[in-house]
């Protein structure tokens, strides 16, 4: 545009050129410098569970934020340390370059655990169940247990007081621990200064299981089809006990297992009611229709009214289906029917383990009238 060179804050100097390459002794400033480190591998942060000495700074700010949940109510947001194996072998360091993208730091060794992997725990370790109420609870409920944890200067209530008279009763070993160990030990959740060591529940072989229930009068089994919460399973085996049934199966996978608060909820059934693990829920129940057991499914949408299962009688599998899907289409197309419950509300559906009382009650008093 005519008069431009005149006007004001014009440039009198003309643009930088493209910057050149950055070939030969300049082509390392180009390299990487490795993996960006996750949360639980920086010893600097609080998220850190490395194996390596915890740093100062680091544990003011776990104790921190373990003051500010407990506060608020909630779980704190750190780290576990010692959980997560962050050792090296020789000549590697921590956060070293990677090698060829393959996961191995360059140098020699590397970690025993593959980056950015983390490692989970084994799956028959002991569990520990924290919280005054939960642990009195347990105890009550005759839950199996191997130790008993106290913090050292613990305030004792009258639960802190019933807790260590009932595991001392039963012989259970009573562990006085420091608060930071216990919160070693729980990882960060808020203990109230006690935990309870669990052992590994005993799953029942699942022939064993069906073997022994076709030995009575009237088998009754029931059958669990991705149940995630251990309070469901908890209360079906509850029921399971209560109205006869001779045991109750579980998939290995995506499904709650037998941990403490299963126990607790069952009040103590899970003592005496069987529970087995099958690798195949679909395969075991073609396994149980084989050996003579008619298999009914829970659907809201059954095609058989419950007060109408006359198949109630002979040996019989009930299966419940999830909290939120319910059966799935594999499971679903396995049962020989499906049954719904009468409601005379509009409620869309029953809880898993209320629907399975009620089918369950529903079965007992059809077999105590028939017999």
């Amino acid at each position: 545009m005519a008069g431009n060179s005149q006007r004001r804050g014009r440039r009198l100097a003309p643009k930088a050129s493209a910057p050149k390459g950055s070939g030969g002794k300049n082509k390392d400033s180009l390299a990487g410098r490795g993996r960006t480190l996750p949360a639980d591998e920086r010893p600097w942060h609080k998220a850190y569970s490395g194996t390596e000495k915890l740093p100062q700074r680091t544990a003011w700010k776990q104790d921190k934020e373990r003051r500010a949940a407990a506060e608020e109510g909630r779980s704190p947001k750190i780290g576990q340390p010692g959980t997560k194996d962050t050792t090296w072998g020789k000549g590697t360091r921590a956060g070293a370059p990677l090698k060829g993208g393959k996961g191995k730091p360059a140098g020699r060794g590397g970690p025993r655990v593959a980056p950015g992997r983390k490692s989970n725990p084994a799956k028959d370790s002991p569990e520990l169940l924290v919280g005054r109420n939960p642990v009195l609870e347990s105890l009550r409920a005759q839950v199996p247990a191997t130790a008993l944890y106290t913090a050292q200067g613990i305030d004792v209530d009258d639960r802190v007081k019933e807790i260590v008279r009932t595991a001392a009763d039963r012989g259970i070993a009573i562990l006085e621990v420091s608060r930071s160990e216990l919160d070693r030990m729980t990882g960060g959740v808020l203990h109230q200064g006690v935990g309870l060591q669990v052992p590994p529940f005993a799953y029942e072989p699942f022939d064993d299981l069906v073997a022994t229930a076709l030995e009575q009068a009237a088998p009754l089994l029931v059958a669990l089809d991705g149940v995630t919460d251990p309070r469901n399973l908890g209360a079906v085996i509850r029921s399971a006990a209560a109205f006869g049934a001779q045991g109750v199966f579980v998939p290995e996978r995506r499904a709650a297992g037998i941990t403490a608060t299963a126990w607790r909820t069952s009040a103590g059934a899970a003592a005496r009611v069987p529970v087995a693990q099958v690798t195949n829920l679909t395969r075991s129940l073609k396994a149980c229709k084989e050996a003579g057991f008619v298999v009914v499914g829970l659907d809201a949408d059954g095609e058989t009214d419950l007060y109408d299962l006359e198949a109630a009688v002979g040996p019989l599998v009930v299966v419940v289906g999830s909290e939120g899907r319910g059966l799935s289409r594999l499971v679903g197309e396995t049962c020989d029917l499906t049954v719904s419950i009468p409601m005379v509300s509009e409620v869309e559906s029953l809880n898993a383990s209320v629907a399975a009382a009620v089918t369950l009650a529903e079965v007992a008093r059809r077999r105590a009238v028939e017999a």
